[in-house]
């Protein structure tokens, strides 16, 4: 029968308590007030009185499956397979099911308070009067659990307390049924984990009036581009199935089961089962890991004093320690009110302070450590002024509780060559005073040098990082100028300063016998030296054309801009970051738009540049005598270094293709391609593999893999949710990617894109007020994450720049250990 629409009013318990002429009773999920997800006070003592938590050890599931319409032609195959599943599987997991279209169900205390959960099967329309939405919500409150399948979002469309529990609303019609993809984002709750990364089955599929994401945990998307969407698409953050706790109990959504072939489909019925062991209380699960709510983010440095850099340098880079102190690095740039020296003839030229501070969460106070005088303040213009040198990189000892010992990446002004315009890079090893947070500066031991060019600018890299081998890992930049090359290629063999190009990557990033432009992967000793790791790119013993032509600290060449990398040890995965060239579009005479490149690195190898970029999307080749014609086009399998400035190997590796990459027109850029293998590098033709992230301003950031530990008793510890997800982000924050990213274990580091992203934009929060320039994100050993704001200029610090704590405040997997239905269940 269809019911007149009603909106949620406290009202209607009145109407209850006269309906049933049952005395006022609170229920809770533990006997005291209900846990409530509502932002207005707790109402008066409810009117129902059930058990709590509702049903017991003998596990029951209600389906009810009434509509203000016709009945679905799913309820049947749906209630079958509900059955089915109650039925089968570990003794531990089984339950009862009854189904029912009677609503009055809903206002009988006795029998509804022996279902652990409420299954709607529902069709669209109001199917509870008042009365009977008054129960189901005391039903929550009581500890219930609750599963909506497809057309239940249609249910009760007038209800904004039933729209909370469901979670969103569908924005029409569902579209025709159609073969889609379902990224499969959670690993970990019961519904998902068992799911495949990329399941792809029929259904007819919903959009959402609007996008709950935040507000809800989502446990599976939809990609879009794998079907044609109904109107008003949501895009790729297109939830499909989610959960949360609400309102006292567990409410489970799935958008999926709008056929009656999904119920025979084996993947959907586990889906369904694990989402009944969550809401029956048979197993935990964590509905709360991307709720923005459930973070705070909060500056923990202050602006410098003026004159000062007490708080913080131009940032640069953090580590943290194992007992949680967090150490930064400040570039060389000083206060925006002292002088830069430009002048090649002043022996000041670029001299700056390389500042080291850190800040002890214990204290809440912050230490300057120490400062390198180092070259690159010569503040900012093109590039023939401007220098991006200085102090690069910061990495912590794996045994730094005990020795102290500091390693730092920097080019000291020390080294610097006014006549020739050349420098010298390096990583040294400091010990610092454990006691007092003081940097021994005169305890330097150099591990490594390396000349760079310091006539024009840019890219540094910088980053370091360790695997669980003791190996560590150094990023160096290109130095090469981003000009002269129309921001396409870098490989412009003809500017140079006294013999020494500047414009050619050909003669750093492409050289097998060039640090710069590489990832650099050594073993370093006690005694202040190093060993080569087996497995490296080069052993520097190679023979191939004359021999002489390598250098074994190579792991990985073909990187332009690598400001930050990370190693996972428990993978010992590189993931790796560098920032592209400039061009704003593609050329059909040149090659690709700026990329900013994401990589998962698995073995030495070539990632492309300035041959190849993305999926092994080749430049055109230039050379003298007249560097503007272009030559033919690089093959990526096959590259060869035929630059008058290269002293390495003319054949090169074969290029390996990157996880991620960007542009001013979005994720992913590809184009069809020709017999040789070369894309039409036509915007009109552009597909878009990774459509939740884009460019234009952009520089990549890249960041951590976290891993849970779930022997910590830290409050604010991220949750297991996010353990093995890779942090994606960039310097700039409009739709720039700040993401969290799942890559697929068969295909990470052959290429294959990642199968999942989860953005953290409100979580690590953008804008006004937010983290407007984030350098660098890395974990603590207490689970909560440390980001740096660079600030809001360049070559520099200002009020803006500054160190920033995230942490979670959402607990821990819901019900409560002590409130499973069979406490040997989990």
């Amino acid at each position: 029968m269809q019911r007149a629409p009603h909106h949620r009013s406290r009202s209607r318990r009145g109407l209850l308590t006269a309906a049933l002429g049952v005395g006022a009773l609170a229920v809770s999920l533990l006997g005291g007030n209900a846990a409530s997800a509502r932002p207005y006070p707790e109402p008066p003592p409810t009117t129902l009185s059930l058990p709590s938590p509702p049903g017991g050890a003998n596990v029951r599931v209600l389906v009810f499956h009434a509509s203000a319409t016709q009945e679905s032609p799913t309820v049947t195959a749906g209630i079958s397979a509900i059955e089915t599943i109650g039925l089968t599987g570990p003794t531990e997991g089984r339950f009862r099911t009854e189904a029912t279209d009677d609503a009055s169900v809903f206002t009988d205390a006795r029998r509804l308070g022996r279902f652990n959960a409420v299954v709607f099967l529902t069709g669209g329309g109001d199917v509870l009067d008042p009365e009977q939405e008054a129960g189901l919500e005391s039903y929550l409150e009581a500890g219930g659990g609750f599963v909506g399948i497809h057309d239940a979002a249609r249910t009760e469309p007038y209800s904004d307390w039933f729209t909370g529990l469901i979670g969103a609303r569908p924005a029409g019609a569902a579209s025709s049924t159609q073969r889609a993809v379902v990224e499969v984002g959670d690993r970990r709750h019961p519904a998902t984990r068992s799911l495949p990364l990329n399941w792809k089955r029929p259904d007819r599929w919903f959009n959402w009036a609007q996008n709950p994401s935040g507000t809800v945990h989502t446990v599976a998307r939809l990609k879009e581009s794998s079907y044609t969407p109904a109107a008003n698409p949501n895009g790729w953050d297109h939830p499909i199935s989610w959960c949360r706790d609400y309102d006292g109990g567990r409410s489970f959504y799935t958008g999926m089961g709008g056929t009656v072939d999904s119920f025979s489909e084996t993947d959907f019925r586990d889906h369904l089962r694990g989402a009944l062991a969550w809401t029956t209380r048979l197993s935990q699960a964590d509905c709360k890991a991307t709720i923005n709510a459930n973070y705070t983010a909060e500056r923990v440095t202050k602006p410098n004093q003026p004159g000062q850099n007490d708080q913080i340098g131009e940032p640069h880079g953090l580590v943290v320690a194992p007992d949680g102190r967090v150490l930064y690095i400040g570039r060389g740039g000083a206060d925006s009110s002292v002088p830069v020296v430009r002048d090649w003839n002043n022996p000041d030229i670029g001299k700056g302070n390389g500042e080291i501070h850190v800040y002890d969460p214990a204290t809440g106070k912050v230490t300057k450590a120490g400062a390198l005088t180092v070259f690159g303040n010569k503040g900012g213009g093109d590039e023939l002024v401007k220098n991006e040198e200085g102090l690069l990189g910061i990495e912590l000892d794996p045994d730094f509780m005990t020795n102290g010992w500091v390693y730092l990446h920097y080019t000291p002004h020390s080294r610097i060559n006014r006549d020739t315009h050349m420098g010298e890079r390096r990583v040294s090893r400091f010990t610092l005073d454990l006691a007092t947070n003081q940097l021994d500066l005169a305890s330097e031991k150099v591990l490594l040098d390396w000349p760079v060019q310091i006539h024009s600018c840019c890219h540094a890299g910088g980053g370091m990082s360790w695997d669980s081998k003791g190996n560590l890992y150094i990023a160096t930049g290109d130095t090469n100028s981003s000009g002269f090359s129309g921001g396409y290629s870098g490989n412009n063999p003809e500017p140079n300063f006294k013999g020494v190009s500047f414009a050619d990557a050909r003669r750093t990033a492409g050289n097998t016998n060039n640090l710069n432009g590489k990832i650099l992967r050594i073993h370093p000793e006690d005694d202040g030296t190093y060993t080569l790791p087996e497995g490296n790119l080069f052993t520097g013993r190679e023979t191939a054309e004359g021999g002489g032509k390598t250098r074994g600290e190579i792991y990985v060449m073909g990187v332009r801009n690598p400001a930050r990398i990370f190693v996972d040890k428990k993978t010992d995965i590189l993931y790796a970051g560098w920032v592209g060239p400039d061009a704003g579009a593609p050329s059909t005479t040149w090659g690709p738009a700026k990329y900013d490149t994401f990589a998962a690195i698995t073995k030495a190898g070539n990632h492309g540049w300035p041959y190849c970029m993305g999926n092994k999307q080749p430049y055109r080749d230039r050379n003298l005598p007249d560097p503007s014609v272009p030559l033919g086009w690089y093959d990526c399998d096959a590259p060869k270094n035929e630059s008058p400035n290269n002293d390495g190997l003319v054949n090169l590796p074969p290029v390996t293709s990157n996880t991620i990459w960007y542009s001013p027109q979005g994720g992913g850029v590809d184009y069809p391609r020709d017999a040789n293998g070369v894309p039409s590098y036509k915007q009109e033709e552009q597909k878009l593999l990774l459509p939740w992230l884009r460019g234009g301003g952009q520089a990549t950031m890249n960041g951590p893999v976290y891993r849970f530990d779930a022997a910590s008793d830290s409050t604010v510890k991220w949750p297991s949710y996010w353990d093995g997800k890779w942090f994606v982000g960039d310097f700039y924050d409009g739709d720039q990617p700040r993401h969290a990213v799942l890559t697929d274990p068969r295909t990470v580091g052959q290429g294959g894109l990642p199968v999942h992203a989860e953005s953290l934009k409100k979580i690590v929060p953008v804008g006004p007020g937010g983290i407007r320039n984030l350098m660098d994100w890395k974990f603590a050993p207490d689970g909560s994450l440390y980001v740096l704001d660079y600030g809001r200029g360049f070559f520099t610090s200002d009020s803006n720049s500054a160190l920033w704590r995230v942490t979670y405040k959402g607990g821990g997997e819901t019900p409560a250990a002590d409130q499973l239905a069979r406490r040997t269940a989990q």
